[in-house]
């Protein structure tokens, strides 16, 4: 999306009016679900809310210190309730982590009660991402560049059930969010 094409704040206010639920961010880690997620909310005039942050604020502990001590499974039950809690509180816009939206209940929830925007990106610029901080426990297994295709690969059937597929890039954040909400109201 070019500067020239810019949505103006009539038209993203017109988006924002029709959009009657959560817009929940799937996606994996490194596609900028925070960010663009951040910027999304202040333009539909919104709240943002990170899920990772959520549950680590009602564990008081990381979510890499919950998964070791845990386990997965353990931490994508606790995930779905959160995801559900927040959709009930009518949050604007919510970004997952990278897994959530792989677990089937949690997955139904979101389609059922959202929706879902899987941004997506290639390897390179997911490893670029990634790289930036040592807080991502999965990339800690071994080479991030195989890991993350590996899991691109295990998990694009799942994040292709999204309603709403955004391919995002190195541009500013704001044009990542105006073809979210383009795509959102072609959705609609």
């Amino acid at each position: 999306m070019t500067h020239a094409s810019a949505m103006t704040p009539e038209e993203i206010g017109n988006i924002a009016r029709r959009i009657d639920r959560p817009v929940v961010l799937v996606g994996l880690m490194g596609v900028g679900k925070s960010t663009v997620g951040r910027r999304l909310a202040a333009m539909l005039g919104t709240d943002f809310i990170d899920v990772d942050d959520e549950i680590e604020r009602a564990a008081d502990r990381s979510v890499s210190e919950i998964f070791a001590a845990h386990g997965e499974a353990y931490f994508r039950d606790g995930e779905r309730r959160v995801i559900a809690r927040l959709m009930d509180e009518s949050h604007g816009v919510i970004a997952t982590g990278g897994g959530a939206f792989v677990d089937p209940e949690t997955r139904a929830l979101i389609l059922e009660r959202a929706i879902a925007v899987w941004l997506d990106c290639d390897i390179d610029t997911l490893v670029e991402r990634t790289s930036r901080r040592d807080n991502r426990p999965l990339l800690r297994q071994g080479n991030p560049r195989e890991i993350l295709t590996e899991l691109k690969d295990r998990r694009g059937a799942f994040y292709a059930e999204a309603q709403v597929h955004v391919v995002t890039d190195d541009g500013p954040h704001i044009e990542t969010a105006q073809r979210i909400l383009g795509a959102i109201d072609a959705w609609l």
